[in-house]
This record gives structure tokens, C-alpha cells and sequence, in this order.
């Protein structure tokens, strides 16, 4: 394999070395990564440019092939460079999920796969239905067709799930994406309220819900829809106690996608706020934990002073 891909592999995997380790994770431990996985097979098409992935890309639990995954990005239209990474492994994982539980072995053609900020906003202008906030822009969600599966059959089987997001629009696709659970048709996307303006809606997740001690951890922010915006350079983790409480169990401060000149680091686009690396502590306990980040001087009343990740697990060694 040439080093360019060998890069963006490792990059695809979130598997990126931690500056303070030298540890990788680009050959990961036999252990699941995600609450929702499939078999490791799957079978995809894309209606709009052709490409087409049939084959098995998880070899056993956390043991993904690279060649498969370069193939089935370059399906969802993601960027396919050591530069820049824009599919999520949590979404191949999910789509494989429901492939698994509505119709096994059926083909999933996607519709629409990746968009780049700039494609996502020239559709809005155009008058299509599509978010400010979108997740396409972060190779977090697809519209799609489940062959053999009516579109809502899928759409309904994901709201009964309570996790990720579903669109119907009454026609043949159908939109999911890994992103918080809610769903939505045509009358009730609430696109064009301003529903997402002045980054109501931002979030931040994790590259995987479950981990290891001392593993590596990719966070990224998502649903941004203005800039610049102010990050607090330290980050905190909590755990979960109990069913309702949580206990401070760190503060660290993170590696960026810039170099922070004080401790209000400033953010100008969805890729500087992507890639976000942090080395979990080698004695972690093994539980549910989630990491909080908070916003400093931005100048928007709408805007969430602190978000946090949805909750990961730490298993033991």
C-alpha cells in the first residue's frame, strides 16, 4: 500500500499517534468499538456517482480492513486524502446494524453521502430541504435506500431505536445519520426557522464508544453554523455514579488542529474543529464517561456555554 494511503487509513480510523505516547492505534485491540455494529459485511452502491462496495470490512470486533474502508468512503463521495478525512466509522457500523436487522444481505444504495460545506450550502440556496447544521458536512449521515425495505419501515425502525437520526420525506430514501437521537419529515425538519443559527445546536462526539485504558481518544465538534468560535483550551472528563450523577475525574488540555496562543483558542471551520486528540489515563476504571468542553467569548446568547460527548465505556484490560 502506498504511504499517502497508509496515512489516510490510519487518519480514517481516528487511529492518528498521540504526540505524548508514540502510541498508534492503527492496529487495535479485538475489542467491539461501537454500541450499534453489524456483521462486518456490507453492500453498498452509490446512485450518484456509480462506485460500489460488496465485502467484508471488520474482520473481527475492532479489527477493520483499510483497503475496504478507503473503498466504501470513496462510495459515500468522502475525501479520500491523507489531508483530510470526512466519513465516519460509526455510520458505516450503523448502516451494517440496520442492514442486519431489516433486511440481511440487502444492497444499501446511497443517495447522498458526504457534502462538503460549500456543496451543503449551495443546495440550501437552491431551495432543496437541507440543514444549515447538516451532518452530511461531517460524513456523519446518508440518504438511502435499503433494498427490499420500505423507506418508512427504516425510518420508523430507527425511532423506535431511540439512537441516531431519521428524516422521511414520503418518498423512496430515506436520511440517517450517528448524530443525537430525533427524528422528522417534511413538515417537522424545522429547516428554514433558524433552528441551528448561531450554533444552537453544536456538539461534540467521540471517534468510538468504547475504549480501552490509555488508548487513544479523536473528539471533534459538529452542527456549527457560525464562526469564529472561542474553545476553552482545557477539557474536563467526568464519570458516570449512580444513574443520575457524574464525578470530575480529570482535566486535561487536548492537541488541536491549531496551535492555541492563549486559552481561548479560536476556531474559523468545521475542519479546525475536527481531530481534537487526547490520551485516555492508563489507570482509567472501567465505566461510562463522558468529556465536557466549554465556549469562551463568543459573542452569541443562543450558543451553549458547555456541551459534552455522548457517554463512552472504558472496558478493563
Amino acid at each position: 500500500m502506498n504511504p499517502v494511503l497508509t496515512i489516510f487509513l490510519a487518519a480514517l480510523l481516528l487511529a492518528g499517534p498521540i504526540a505524548s505516547s508514540g502510541k498508534s492505534q492503527v492496529n487495535t485491540p479485538d475489542t467491539g468499538r461501537f454500541f450499534y455494529s453489524g456483521d462486518g459485511h456490507i453492500r453498498l452502491f452509490s446512485e450518484k456517482n456509480g462506485k460500489a462496495y460488496a465485502g467484508t470490512y471488520r474482520k473481527g470486533p475492532g479489527n477493520y480492513d483499510p483497503a475496504a474502508l478507503v473503498a466504501i468512503c470513496r462510495v459515500f463521495d468522502a475525501p479520500c486524502t491523507s489531508q483530510k478525512v470526512s466519513l465516519s466509522l460509526r455510520l458505516i457500523e450503523f448502516l451494517d446494524y440496520l442492514g442486519d436487522r431489516t433486511r440481511p444481505g440487502a444492497k444499501i444504495t446511497i443517495t447522498s453521502g458526504y457534502r462538503s460545506p460549500t456543496y451543503n450550502t449551495n443546495l440550501r440556496n437552491r431551495g432543496a430541504l437541507v440543514a444549515k447544521a447538516s451532518l452530511h458536512q461531517y460524513g456523519m449521515a446518508a440518504d438511502l435506500i435499503i433494498e427490499g425495505v420500505p423507506a418508512r419501515r427504516t425510518w420508523e425502525f430507527v425511532k423506535d431505536l431511540g439512537f441516531g437520526g431519521a428524516g422521511y420525506y414520503h418518498g423512496k430514501t430515506v436520511h440517517i445519520d450517528v448524530g443525537p437521537a430525533r427524528s422528522w419529515d417534511e413538515k417537522t425538519s424545522g429547516v428554514g426557522t433558524g433552528i441551528s443559527n448561531y450554533n444552537k445546536l453544536i456538539g461534540i462526539v467521540s471517534n468510538y464508544d468504547v475504549y480501552l485504558p490509555g488508548e487513544p481518544i479523536t473528539l471533534r465538534f459538529i452542527r456549527m453554523t457560525a464562526f469564529p468560535i472561542g474553545v476553552a483550551a482545557t477539557f474536563t472528563l467526568d464519570r458516570r455514579i449512580g444513574q443520575q450523577g457524574s464525578k470530575e475525574v480529570a482535566v486535561f488540555e487536548p492537541a488541536f488542529n491549531i496551535t492555541p496562543q492563549d486559552p481561548c483558542p479560536r476556531f474559523a471551520d468545521i475542519d479546525q474543529m475536527g481531530s481534537i486528540r487526547w490520551q485516555l489515563p492508563d489507570n482509567l476504571p472501567p465505566g461510562r464517561y463522558k468529556i465536557r468542553a466549554r465556549f469562551c467569548d463568543n459573542p452569541w446568547d443562543d450558543m451553549p456555554r458547555e456541551i459534552s460527548t455522548p457517554e463512552f465505556k472504558v472496558d478493563g484490560r
